[in-house]
């Protein structure tokens, strides 16, 4: 089984000085490949996820917004096909949970809800996504089937609002203990034909100083005091396929299943 962690917004300039204190984070570190993953595009969510699991760049697919023309971009909008719709033609298994390219975030062949639209602002709002995404994960990974991709999408809103601020180590911290429920209390990597990417689509830095400003300085939620970085989260452990940018995330899926697309 191939198992795809997507969490949005993830970065090293939070997890490396705190090791100590995300010790799910600390032993993939101690067993997997772990780098930045150096986004050389704009580091735009909806472009950048559907980069990974459609194998093309933003010229090619078209999608960098999660409105055009006051209207909610919809997966059938995007004219190319992702990763899940070809290997459920080649007869593979997947399940898809809350990979936000679009709003409310996609899922395939799987029945979820996203928490707060796909967009969670507060923190009763965070606290739910990491809960019942978890769950959720949790039920699929028990299927053991070909691919499973899951998103967390709360720690880009955490820290969209307060980069700089302990708030954001402690919502690392929760999202690392519930890593250790999916990877290691579940058995999952003690399974040696296991395979995993832990993937985010940036990092984050303080607003201002990121090469591309994704959100004005005031919004309608608050002040905004973080924003995208290029240097985004990357772990791979069990996977041969070099990933050097978004796309090489299809092509190490692809070879791994032993598929021809």
């Amino acid at each position: 089984m191939i198992f795809v962690l997507g969490i949005d917004g993830a970065t090293w300039t939070v997890i490396k000085p705190n090791l100590d204190l995300l010790p799910s984070f600390k032993r993939l570190t101690e067993i997997a490949n772990c780098r930045d993953l150096v986004i050389r595009e704009k580091p735009i969510s909806p472009s950048i996820w559907c980069d990974m699991f459609c194998g093309k760049t933003y010229e090619e697919h078209g999608h960098d917004s999660f409105v055009v023309n006051g209207n909610l971009v919809r997966r059938e909008d995007i004219k190319v096909e992702f990763m899940w719709d070809i290997l459920q033609r080649w007869g593979k298994e997947v399940y898809v949970l809350n990979v936000p390219f679009v709003v409310p975030p996609y899922c395939f062949n799987v029945d979820f809800r996203p928490v707060g639209f796909g967009l969670p602002t507060d923190e009763r709002e965070w606290r739910e996504e990491l809960e019942r995404v978890t769950e959720k994960t949790k039920e699929l990974l028990t299927r053991k089937r070909d691919l499973l991709i899951s998103v967390y999408t709360l720690l880009d809103r955490v820290q969209h609002f307060h980069w700089g601020e302990d708030v954001v180590l402690d919502w690392y911290r929760r999202l690392d203990a519930k890593m250790g429920e999916l990877l290691f209390d579940s058995g999952f990597l003690e399974d040696k034909g296991n395979r995993l990417i832990v993937v985010s689509d940036h990092g984050f830095c303080s607003f201002g100083e990121a090469k591309v400003q994704t959100l004005p300085h005031q919004t309608e939620q608050g002040l905004i005091k973080g924003d995208h970085h290029e240097n985004a989260l990357l772990i791979t452990h069990n996977i041969s396929h070099p990933i050097e940018k978004p796309q090489d995330v299809f092509y190490a899926l692809e070879m791994a299943l032993d598929a021809t697309f």
